[in-house]
């Protein structure tokens, strides 16, 4: 992707100061005192002329005068500020049609213009423009100062322009400026001036916009200034310096010859008249360097190129010693060295550009106006030499620079905007080589704030949004967060409107617009996407000269696209093409150029493809040697060397399919196992990369594949809590976990290591959960290890609070407040494991740690992975007990679609029941009763408590209610009281949750029977009721229903209560999953809701609602639903629904679930709440239909 400097932030070739002569400076010396003497006498001439009196204005502007001329000695800011007050008081009392209105305004407007100048505040410089308009009607057409007045204005409007970058300004000071050269009498002396500065303000215009008639016109006028100084006019010598670079600009536009040929006669005439020594020659010979240089190579003549070599060699030494002009040409030429850089790829050129940006720095001294351009020359010409030999100092000096010369621009001055986009760029290409993500995030900061300091009418403005664009694509393809890359492609949108056809920026926009539409394509399929995508290159390509450094871009990106629309469409001639690209594209860049390796890689890929469709193995063979080159350019700790190494062992994989010869298959996964010793922060990229590494070790049967797959879910830990907490991550997160921890578990099942197997499915399950879970963790232990932990425990909870309270509360997923607490949080876990016995503190668990879950009863994991489908039975002090399963992944996925589209039916008149007793049956016989009899056998008693934890397809089934459904058949629910938990560490969570006995307790019921725009629910308040009545014997239940039960006010209930019984509308949202809710009366209390909750010490709740334990349809491991948040808020216990539920029959069960809830203690514990739920459905199993009875589940302790 393109990144672009602002213009005002590009190397910039200075204009020369002019210097005062020593004798100059004795006169000024003299007139100090008389100045001071001078502002005396006014303030005392002042003082005798009070308000009113007829001298007072005379005596208000010689005041202001006197105290202007002392600022210009002293440079004192508040003599200008008075001056301007004394102005301006002078003018009011000039009323409309005076004598000297005119000469006061003009005082007020020159004083302002000179503060302007000296602070750059665009109120000034605004007030000036409002001045000099008011003055124009004073001097009619005709009148001998209109031109002058017209001429002032035009200055004005460029000097805004200069700040602000708006180009009507530019525009508005041409048309004064034409003005005025009509109201200039022709024969006067002074015409060749009002010539030069047209031509001056219309080359301005050329430089923003790029219009053709604009340079033609200032050639024009140029040449008619040059008629006006024949041969002998001391002015000629300066119209051909001007003229000849005005050439040389049309001929780099249009390629013309004669306006080259004509350059150079322009300045050698000019250089004839200048004599040896003098201070403009070092610029016509630098012009005349820079033009035979463009004519040696369009016509390749010898004696132009030594002429151009010797100009070079000579250009400094028209300068004395440590001469304040000599640090401005150094940076001239040292811009022409890296432009010649540029556009030839010679590296001297770049090493003496630099040499010669570090000599310009080091003669400026702290302080100057342009120090900070040197700064800026130097770091680029520095990241320039970093792209195309990869020497890491050099991009780190890069910053260092962009930073210093950052911080010399404080907050609103017009030029911060470029500076933060110039180190924005420096730290999103460390970040691509680098892969630290502190880089990426500051460089969108800084990028955003560059644009927001840009008006929409600003030249730059299109700049700054392709620079954002293009680093939040790069975030997107390390993070995968959608809404960053339809960011990107909208900014791409809109900075491509803002450049016309035939902008130098076009090729640039089009071709980065054209990238982010093919990865979005490659996201979401999208062909309209595609298409686009490849049109726009083609457009880049042809706008792009052979010659230009930005050529192999766009050949390569062209390239990437075609060959993606061939992997979709099949059509060869769009493969042959893309890989005729990147042979173009590869030979474009010398050997040691940064993106060398990119090309090689890409190349290979496009070649390894044509074999797998055509069978040429000489492709294959070219693909591996072009991938062996890209490797060895990726050095360890490079963020591409994980494709890198992932491209070349799958280029061996294919070799070895073919002769089956050992050494390929050895040195493929060899350098798969490269992939475990990764340092960096992960990316996408490196995930991706393991995840071939295990997918291929599972298909070639190799020994590596364990380590593979604790590779890939390392690295989706790392990568995940990589990502700020919010939903709009989640797709994200999808994506990333897909199905690799029940693959991993089935590959460790298969191979004996169960303990293994346990670990690695809770390291790659409910993952979102499992981060958000970091900020709740228990610190009990913690806080009483001694005094460091003690205050470690109560910043971590602190920062904890902070961040879940932030979430989803940022438009922006990285906001610098969510990165900073987010870095805070990262060096208070470091700090904790630094302790004793806290090395593994919120680590992926051990088994050992996870094997406390059972400690009430057995843990039943069930997975479903492609290669096959298992249960383990975890036990708390026995290792874990595999059962096979008689039945495929596909299977339980057709059985789960076939209970699914069932369930959708429940509660209409027809009759089910059939049909599910069929589907719990085929649970039995396929999944629950092989459990059941490995539990016989170890000796788990009947009537036993256990904790199902079902995964991928099988979470969406009600294992719970398995049986025969024979006369002499028991179900399940006869023999073993079951619950389910969603991963073993929650269960464990819960567990450490201990009840304190001694606490009171509070209970709060609330329900809502009339919901914002629901249906309304008849039994909610005789279910409030009954759930009062029956707990009265123990606890006082408060209650909220109908207009009190609002979102509000259910948060603040549970601030101040630990159990909960809700009787709502369930709403779930299997698209959304985040949103899915609770209708209250005021709408929706939603899942992000409940995460930013901070509840004390809750227990118990209850959720009469329908569909609670309903979650992401593409995603069911992440357990996305409302029970599950619930119990991440801290709930131990928790009892949900699995359907829809019929609003008299789960009063029903409210009724008979507490009165089993209650016993003789005179307290509520959360711990019997599966058997009481067990007790009250197995009294209703007469009562009400099969489907209702097996609806409500439970879930914790």
């Amino acid at each position: 992707m393109g990144f672009l400097q602002p213009s005002s932030a590009a190397p910039t070739i200075h204009k020369f100061l002019e210097f005062l002569l020593p004798a100059e400076m004795g006169q000024l010396l003299s007139c100090a005192k008389n100045t001071a003497d001078d502002v005396k006498k006014s303030r005392a001439a002042l003082q005798r002329c009070p308000p009113g009196h007829p001298c007072r204005p005379m005596c208000l502007k010689n005041l202001a005068a006197s105290l202007e001329s002392r600022f210009k000695q002293r440079d004192v800011s508040s003599d200008l500020d008075e001056a301007i007050e004394h102005y301006r008081a002078a003018l009011a009392l000039y009323p409309p049609g005076h004598s000297d209105r005119y000469k006061s305004l003009d005082n007020l407007g020159g004083s302002l213009c000179m503060r302007f100048e000296y602070h750059g505040v665009l109120s000034d410089i605004d007030e000036v423009i409002e001045l000099r308009h008011a003055m124009l009607p004073l001097v009619p057409p005709g009148h001998s100062k209109r031109h002058k007045v017209l001429t002032r204005l035009a200055i004005n409007h460029e000097s805004r322009f200069q700040h602000s970058g708006v180009v009507s300004d530019l525009d508005e000071a041409i048309e004064h400026r034409r003005a005025a050269l009509a109201a200039y009498p022709p024969d006067r002396s002074g015409r060749s001036i009002i010539l030069s500065t047209l031509a001056t303000s219309l080359e301005s215009r050329f430089e923003q916009r790029g219009v053709p008639s604009d340079i033609d016109e200032v050639i024009e006028l140029h040449q008619a200034v040059l008629l006006l100084h024949p041969p002998g006019h001391s002015s000629r010598s300066e119209s051909l310096k001007i003229l000849g670079p005005i050439l040389f600009t049309r001929f780099e536009q249009r390629g013309a010859l004669s306006d080259l040929d004509d350059a150079i006669e322009h300045c050698r005439a000019a250089l004839a008249l200048y004599h040896p020594g003098h201070f403009d020659r070092s610029i016509i010979l630098s012009t005349l360097a820079t033009s035979l240089e463009s004519r040696f190579e369009q016509q390749g003549v010898q004696y132009d190129l030594d002429e151009v070599i010797e100009l070079y060699q000579d250009l400094p030494l028209h300068y004395p010693p440590g001469h304040s002009g000599l640090s401005a040409h150094l940076n001239n030429l040292g811009t022409i060295l890296l432009t010649r850089f540029k556009q030839q790829g010679v590296p001297s050129n770049l090493d003496k550009a630099i040499e010669l940006f570090r000599a310009a720095l080091a003669l400026v001294p702290p302080g100057h106006s342009i120090r900070s351009t040197c700064l800026n020359n130097l770091a680029m010409s520095l990241q320039t030499r970093f792209e195309h030999r990869g020497v890491l100092s050099d991009l780190d000096e890069a910053i260092e620079h962009h930073r210093i010369a950052l911080a010399l621009f404080p907050p609103g001055h017009s030029d911060r905007s470029a500076c933060l986009n110039n180190l924005a760029g420096s730290l999103l290409t460390r970040f691509e080589h680098c892969g630290v993500l502190s880089d990426l995030d500051e460089a969108i900061e800084h990028h955003r704030v560059a644009l927001a300091l840009v008006p929409p009418s600003h030249s730059d403005r299109s700049k700054c949004l392709n620079n954002l664009a293009v680093s939040l694509q790069t975030r997107f393809e390390h993070r995968g967060v959608l809404s960053d890359l339809d960011e990107a492609i909208e900014h791409h949108r809109v900075a491509l409107a803002l450049v016309p056809p035939g902008h130098s920026n076009r090729s640039v926009y089009l071709d980065n617009l054209a990238g982010s539409l093919l990865t979005r394509f490659e996201h979401c399929g999208v062909l309209s996407d595609l298409d686009e995508a490849i049109e726009h290159h083609r457009v880049a390509l042809a706008l792009v000269p052979p010659s230009h450094s930005d050529r192999s871009k766009c050949l390569n990106n062209l390239a990437g696209s075609l060959k993606t629309r061939f992997q979709h469409r099949g059509v060869l001639s769009d493969l042959d093409e893309a890989i005729e690209h990147h042979r173009v594209a590869l030979a474009l860049v010398p050997p040691g150029h940064s993106n060398r390796s990119t090309y090689l890689n890409n190349l290979a890929g496009s070649l390894r493809t044509r074999f797998e469709h055509c069978g040429v193995l000489s492709d294959l063979d070219e693909a591996i040697e072009h991938h062996r080159v890209a490797l060895a350019l990726s050095l360890p700790g490079h963020s591409h060397r994980s494709a890198c190494l992932s491209n070349l062992a799958r280029s061996f994989q294919h070799r070895f399919r073919q002769f089956h010869l050992s050494c390929d298959l050895d040195e493929a996964f060899a350098l798969y196992l490269q992939l475990s010793q990764v340092s960096h922060a992960v990316s996408r990229q490196d995930l991706c990369a393991a995840k071939s590494w295990a997918t291929s070790a599972e298909d070639m049967n190799h020994s590596s594949a364990l380590i593979a797959y604790q590779t890939t879910l390392r690295f989706l830990d790392q990568h995940v809590a990589a990502l700020s907490s919010s939903s709009r991550h989640f797709d994200a997160v999808r994506e990333a976990s897909s199905s690799h921890a029940t693959d991993a578990f089935s590959y460790s099942v298969r191979h004996g290591a169960l303990t293994t197997a346990v670990e690695l499915v809770e390291q790659g399950r409910a993952v979102f959960w499992t981060q958000l879970a970091r900020f709740r963790s228990p610190l009990d232990d913690l806080s009483l290890s001694n005094d460091t932990g003690a205050v470690l425990a109560e910043e971590f909870k602190r920062l904890s609070f902070c961040l879940r309270n932030v979430f989803d509360q940022s438009t922006e997923d990285q906001s610098p407040q969510i990165r900073q607490l987010t870095m805070q949080w990262d060096d208070v876990v470091s700090r904790i494991r630094m302790l004793p016995d806290f090395s593994r503190f919120l680590l992926p668990p051990l088994f050992s740690s996870l094997q406390k879950a059972a400690e009430d009863g057995p843990v039943i994991i069930v997975n479903a992975s492609q290669y096959g489908c298992d249960a383990l039975i975890i036990h708390s002090a026995e290792d874990p007990v595999h059962v096979p399963l008689d039945i495929t992944q596909v299977e339980v996925s057709e059985l789960s679609s076939e209970f699914q589209s069932l369930a959708n039916l429940f509660g209409t008149s027809d009759d089910h029941t059939p049909k599910l007793v069929g589907i719990l049956r085929k649970l039995w016989h396929r999944i629950v009763d092989p459990v059941v009899q490995a539990l016989r056998e170890s000796k788990v008693h009947p009537g036993s408590r256990i904790w199902w934890c079902p995964t991928a397809e099988f979470t969406l089934l009600p294992l719970h209610a398995a049986g025969p459904y024979e006369k002499k058949g028991d179900t399940l629910s006869h023999i073993y009281i079951s619950s389910y938990t969603p991963t073993l560490a929650a269960l464990v969570r819960a567990r450490q949750q201990v009840s304190r006995d001694a606490s009171p307790q509070y209970f709060v019921a609330i329900g809502q029977g009339n919901p914002d725009g629901g249906k309304a629910l008849q039994h909610v308040a005789p279910e409030l009721a009954v759930v009062a009545q029956r707990l009265a014997p123990v606890i006082s239940v408060t209650t909220l229903a109908d207009g009190d039960a609002t979102v509000q006010g259910a948060l603040d209930a549970l601030d101040h209560n630990q159990w909960l019984h809700l009787a709502c509308h369930g709403m779930p949202n299997r698209q959304q999953p985040f949103e899915s809710s609770f209708s209250m009366c005021d709408g929706p209390l939603m899942i992000k809701d409940i995460i930013r909750s901070n509840w004390q010490n809750p227990e118990f709740a209850f959720l009469s609602a329908c569909h609670t334990t309903v979650g992401d349809e593409k995603s069911p491991d992440e357990s996305i639903h409302l029970a599950a948040a619930m119990q991440f808020s801290g709930f131990r216990s928790v009892i949900g629904s699995m359907w829809s539920v019929d609003d008299e029959v789960a009063q029903q069960v409210v009724s008979a679930f507490y009165g089993n809830l209650v016993d003789d203690s005179g307290r509520l514990d959360c711990t019997r709440a599966a058997v009481a739920l067990h007790k009250a459905l197995k009294s209703l199993r007469k009562k009400i239909p099969l489907e209702q009875q097996i609806v409500f589940i439970h879930m914790g302790v």
